[in-house]
């Protein structure tokens, strides 16, 4: 689950200031982790203490409210709204549903269990189908990257089982790409305008670095496409320990005590 904190954390400078290269300092000491590696360490938290996940993501966004890069409009009138006990989805297809779904597909030994839960964690804010199959495509992805799939095994099951077209490469997709989605069809901020995106730029990489240039050289939503990115990168790929430092130390206590549990359950390093 690294993997993702580490995509959110080198993608967070540029999510308002996108650039259309690989090169670029990969540790940068103005990089900060944003709302998407907490809601992914308020999933993990979940996956470890059981429970309705609605309440973790409750709990992380009102215990860290201000992270560089700020939560979503409608994820924001939803904390507000439960606080005040009325906990109701929102019929969304954004892709914060996909961002925060890493841990899933490192916690469970079947498809049935992984599929299940990442539509548990979707549909608590993210009901609308595309916000639950992007949730579910990229638990998926992880999972089968854990059973040994190749990269192109990978591609034919989420085309064939959701529907996305992963035909285009990441420099097809880089000169196209923007915060409104490819050539301004779909929003980029949309599970379908980010998450297919976001899986060719693990998919296509050499490795952990490479897939994590390749998302943040195409634009749009920086940080969740990194975080996206690197959550499925990790499972293919691994992490170099370097990285895997980078991305701990730059959590505070409270949260790398919680990737730390995780991490030792479900027996990686």
């Amino acid at each position: 689950m690294l993997g993702a904190i580490i995509g959110d954390i080198v993608g967070s400078l540029y999510e308002f200031d996108n650039i259309k290269t690989k090169e670029f300092p990969f540790f940068d000491e103005r990089k900060e982790y944003t709302d998407d590696s907490i809601l992914t360490i308020a999933t993990a938290d979940w996956l470890l203490n059981s429970g309705e996940i609605g309440n973790y993501y409750l709990k992380y966004a009102t215990d860290y409210p201000y992270p560089m890069g700020s939560y979503g409009t409608m994820f924001v009138e939803w904390v507000h709204r439960s606080r005040r006990g009325i906990m109701q989805p929102y019929n969304s297809c954004g892709n914060g549903s996909a961002m925060r779904i890493g841990p899933v597909g490192w916690a469970f030994d079947t498809e049935s269990k992984t599929l299940e839960t990442a539509k548990v964690s979707a549909e608590c804010t993210h009901n609308h189908p595309e916000g639950i199959k992007g949730a579910q495509a990229v638990a998926l992805c992880i999972f089968l990257a854990r059973q040994g799939k190749t990269s192109s095994e990978i591609r034919n099951r989420i085309q064939r089982d959701f529907g996305y077209d992963l035909s285009l490469t990441v420099n097809e997709i880089r000169p196209r790409y923007s915060w409104e989605g490819l050539d301004g069809a779909i929003s980029g901020g949309t599970c379908q305008g980010s998450v297919p995106q976001a899986i060719t730029c693990a998919l296509e990489a050499s490795d952990f670095e490479d897939a994590i240039r390749n998302a943040i050289s195409i634009g749009g939503d920086s940080d969740t496409i990194g975080c996206i990115t690197g959550s499925i990168a990790e499972a293919l790929y691994g992490i170099p320990d370097d990285m895997r430092k980078y991305g701990i130390n730059s959590l505070p206590s409270a949260l790398r005590t919680v990737v730390d549990r995780f991490e030792n359950r479900y027996g990686f390093k």
